[in-house]
């Protein structure tokens, strides 16, 4: 509670660093009394939890919610990505624990927009039921059933369309009443609204309730589309719900009987509280709500969609209509839903069991069977992907498509593209044959018209090289050699930093900073070639495009090794991040005080025996202070009930825009942990600014990949000949002195490009000779046991 009132009391302009004075002594007097703050991370501990929306990131649209038992699941629309089930024992933090609908289903489609529309999963009679509909084609209800919600699903069955109903629709739901009846609540069209009994096989039978006088052709269509609709029973009432279209208000009405009567039924009248700031929120169109569930704390909850909308063009749009859990309260009888918002929030009082925060996860790939994480791209037959064939190692192999006319096919496995903020990582060994041969990591839009992809693939001369390319910009640069390659894409809002490594440790870059805002703006449909940008959402993932299948060793999410940008944060409390009040162009966390936090989720350390088994050594916190600075706690999992892996002191710097690095040493960790940041200093003054935070680490002597063995002292360069700069390939058996000297062809000594300790391993140096003349030079690499030398050719430019 002393936490929001810090919120409220902040000036919200410029000079919200700087806390009202009033504020700080209700916080103090706040601590005082209570003895510890409202803190978040996994619900073990005590109170009701802090979150901020979305609690499903990415595009998670058409939300339906559902209780069985301890668990609370959520599902909904997919298009042409295969559907995901969510589950939950907080409401606040979400796992994938199935795909109800597989990608070798015959009917699935191949079409942007296209697949799964809605999609709620029920428990009735001894199983679980999946009722979706199918986006193209008859458009028809589906229905799938399993024994747990993890599957095995069975294939889809049409579901039959009742005589007099002029179809079943999509973005249906399922009620099920206290008298063990149930229903499908249809929509088709803007007036067709029905309430549609089912028989214990899932097919209808019994009674049709008509409701197509909620919304009438012949007034308008006064709601839309009302479309979406969602029902639900509480202390007597039935409440349906349903959303004006897939960006206007969401309407509420109740009866105490269950009529198709309009005299029976009250409203409908809007769901949401009146806030004067609406069209000033991220989430300023909240809809198509799941319907309301009970908490055993008796707090009322709903999953709802809404797209973001911060920022200037509306930005952010085009991560799709992400989850947002919404409190609900009862007054008079009629549900009122709070209005979400970027501030935190307390969420209900209930054990989270150690679910982390639903941000795509990496992967391994040690598993047989793909990971319920990954969905498919349109119809897949189960052969065009494998993780047996070579273990550790998950195989694509082309598959007929649409993406990229004329080329023969592609194949990806995708999670949505949640986040503002993270770093992509792969190890690829892929030997393209042609130029329309691509393997690697991407990004790519709802309407699968673009991508920024960094891939693995051939130039026009032959050469295996490692490329970038989005829209109409293409970086590339040749590989010494045809060994696997690692791959990794950086995301600091719209920009994208592309680099490459041999060895997991050392990277090159490919392109450094490209402007990818069209991927994350709204489009008009001229410009995406299908409907608008946002309406799908964007994805991320691996692919293979052309005709040769690639191998995956790894997939990682967010790279512990790679900087952090501190601005983005998953969940937080207090501060000001680039959601709630910094300026489009900042690129630091702001407001921090004592005690407040922020968490960044999904950090992947390293897994002990992998191929990317690292032991974090210390953390590198870039900040700047006017103040007198503060402390850095470094957690994993949680505040309090986690582990504090690091503390780091944070000094002034004299300025605000005076940025330094702090470092502590680390416990070491492993594995992929949320990271949490909490704050520690005066409680009277703002303490920080935070840039980045960085993990600095090296390789265990478990690894069983690239680093765990070298050859002898090595060196190779790339281009040959040289224009501007040349990368040395060097592999070194052990750590010691290093020392790479440039000479001319006459002997003289014209650069020396290294002088330093190096690590053993295989990595490059990348150097700018473009103060050199052309013409041949020789270089010499000498270490304490071996030299070792070779010749340059720099060419004009």
């Amino acid at each position: 509670m002393w936490i929001v009132i810090l919120n409220r009391l902040r000036f919200k302009k410029a000079s919200r660093e700087w806390p009202v004075i009033l504020g700080g002594w209700l916080i103090l007097a706040g601590w005082m009394a209570l003895g510890f703050l409202v803190r978040a991370g996994y619900a073990q501990e005590p109170g009701r939890p802090v979150y901020v929306n979305p609690v499903i990131p990415g595009d998670h649209p058409d939300p339906t919610l559902t209780r069985v038992g301890a668990y609370y699941y959520t599902s909904g629309s997919s298009f042409n990505v295969t559907p995901r089930i969510y589950r939950s024992t907080d409401l606040v933090h979400w796992e994938i624990v199935g795909r109800p609908v597989s990608a070798s289903w015959s009917l699935y489609g191949d079409v942007p927009a296209g697949g799964v529309w809605g999609g709620h999963m029920v428990y009735y009679q001894g199983l679980y039921w999946h009722f979706f509909g199918r986006g193209t084609g008859d458009r028809a209800m589906y229905f799938v059933t399993a024994h747990r919600p993890e599957g095995p699903w069975g294939m889809p069955v049409r579901m039959n369309v009742p005589p007099g109903i002029p179809g079943l629709g999509v973005d249906n739901s399922i009620f099920i009443d206290e008298d063990g009846r149930w229903f499908l609540l249809s929509k088709n069209g803007p007036q067709n609204n029905y309430i549609v009994e089912l028989g214990p096989d899932g097919q209808p039978a019994g009674v049709v309730y008509d409701l197509t006088w909620i919304n009438p052709d012949s007034a308008g269509n006064p709601y839309g589309w009302a479309e979406g609709p969602v029902m639900w029973k509480y202390q007597g009432y039935y409440y349906y719900s349903f959303a004006q279209h897939l960006v206007g208000n969401q309407y509420v009405m109740r009866s105490d009987t269950l009529s198709d009567d309009p005299a029976d039924w009250e409203g409908p009248r809007l769901l949401f509280e009146t806030v004067p700031d609406r069209y000033q929120r991220v989430f300023r169109n909240p809809n198509h709500c799941s319907p309301a569930v009970t908490a055993d704390d008796g707090t009322h909850w709903m999953i709802c969609h809404a797209y973001d909308q911060s920022g200037p063009g509306e930005e952010w749009r085009a991560l799709g209509r992400q989850g947002l859990l919404v409190e609900v309260r009862y007054e008079e009888g009629w549900p009122v839903a709070r209005f979400p918002t970027t501030e935190p929030v307390e969420g209900p009082a209930l054990p989270s069991s150690g679910i982390p925060w639903a941000v795509p996860r990496s992967d391994f790939f040690d598993r047989s069977r793909l990971a319920v994480h990954w969905s498919l791209l349109g119809y897949t037959p189960e052969e065009t992907y494998d993780l047996t064939e070579r273990p550790g190692w998950l195989r694509l192999t082309p598959k007929g498509g649409r993406t990229f006319p004329p080329t023969p096919g592609r194949n990806t496995v995708l999670q949505a593209a949640a986040e503002r903020a993270y770093s992509l990582m792969t190890r690829v060994d892929f030997d393209p044959a042609t130029t329309s041969d691509e393997a690697g990591l991407w990004i790519i839009n709802g309407p699968e018209t673009l991508q920024a992809r960094l891939c693995v693939t051939r130039s026009s001369e032959g050469e295996r090289v490692v490329a970038f390319r989005f829209d109409t910009l293409a970086h590339s640069t040749p590989l010494p050699s045809e060994e696997p390659v690692w791959l990794k894409l950086e995301r600091e809002g719209h920009e994208l930093t592309a680099s490459f490594s041999l060895d997991g440790a050392s990277w090159a870059p490919v392109a450094e900073k490209v402007n990818v805002a069209r991927l994350d703006r709204e489009q008009p449909a001229s410009e995406s070639g299908y409907d608008f940008n946002a309406f799908t959402g964007n994805q991320q993932g691996l692919y293979v495009l052309g005709n040769t299948p690639a191998y995956f060793d790894l997939y990682i999410y967010r790279d512990a090794y790679s900087r952090i940008p501190a601005q983005h944060p998953t969940n937080y409390n207090g501060v000001i991040t680039s959601r709630n009040g910094l300026p489009a162009h900042a690129n630091y966390l702001a407001g921090i005080h004592d005690g407040e936090w922020a968490m960044y989720a999904g950090v992947e350390f390293g897994a002990p025996g992998s191929d990317y088994s690292r032991i974090p050594r210390q953390v590198v916190v870039t900040a700047s202070s006017a103040t007198g600075g503060g402390v850095v706690e470094v957690w994993v999992d949680a505040l309090d009930t986690g582990q504090k892996i690091a503390e780091v002191p944070i000094k002034s710097t004299g300025s605000w825009d005076v940025y330094q690095d702090f470092t502590a040493e680390v416990v070491p960790v492993s594995g992929r942990h949320d990271v949490f940041l909490r704050f520690r200093g005066n409680p009277t003054e703002t303490l920080f600014r935070i840039r980045s935070l960085l993990f600095e680490g090296q390789l265990t002597e478990t690894a069983t990949g690239p680093g765990a063995a070298v050859r002898p002292l090595l060196v190779t360069h790339y281009p040959n000949p040289v224009r501007d700069d040349v990368t040395f390939l060097v592999s070194l058996p052990r750590t010691g002195p290093v020392r790479l000297v440039l000479y001319n062809a006459l002997g003289q000594q014209v650069a020396t490009l290294i002088d330093a300790v190096r690590p053993a391993g295989r990595y490059p140096l990348r150097f700018t000779i473009k103060h050199l003349s052309p013409g041949l030079y020789f270089y010499q690499l000498t270490t304490k046991d071996q030299v070792v030398t070779g010749q340059l050719i720099v060419i004009s430019r």
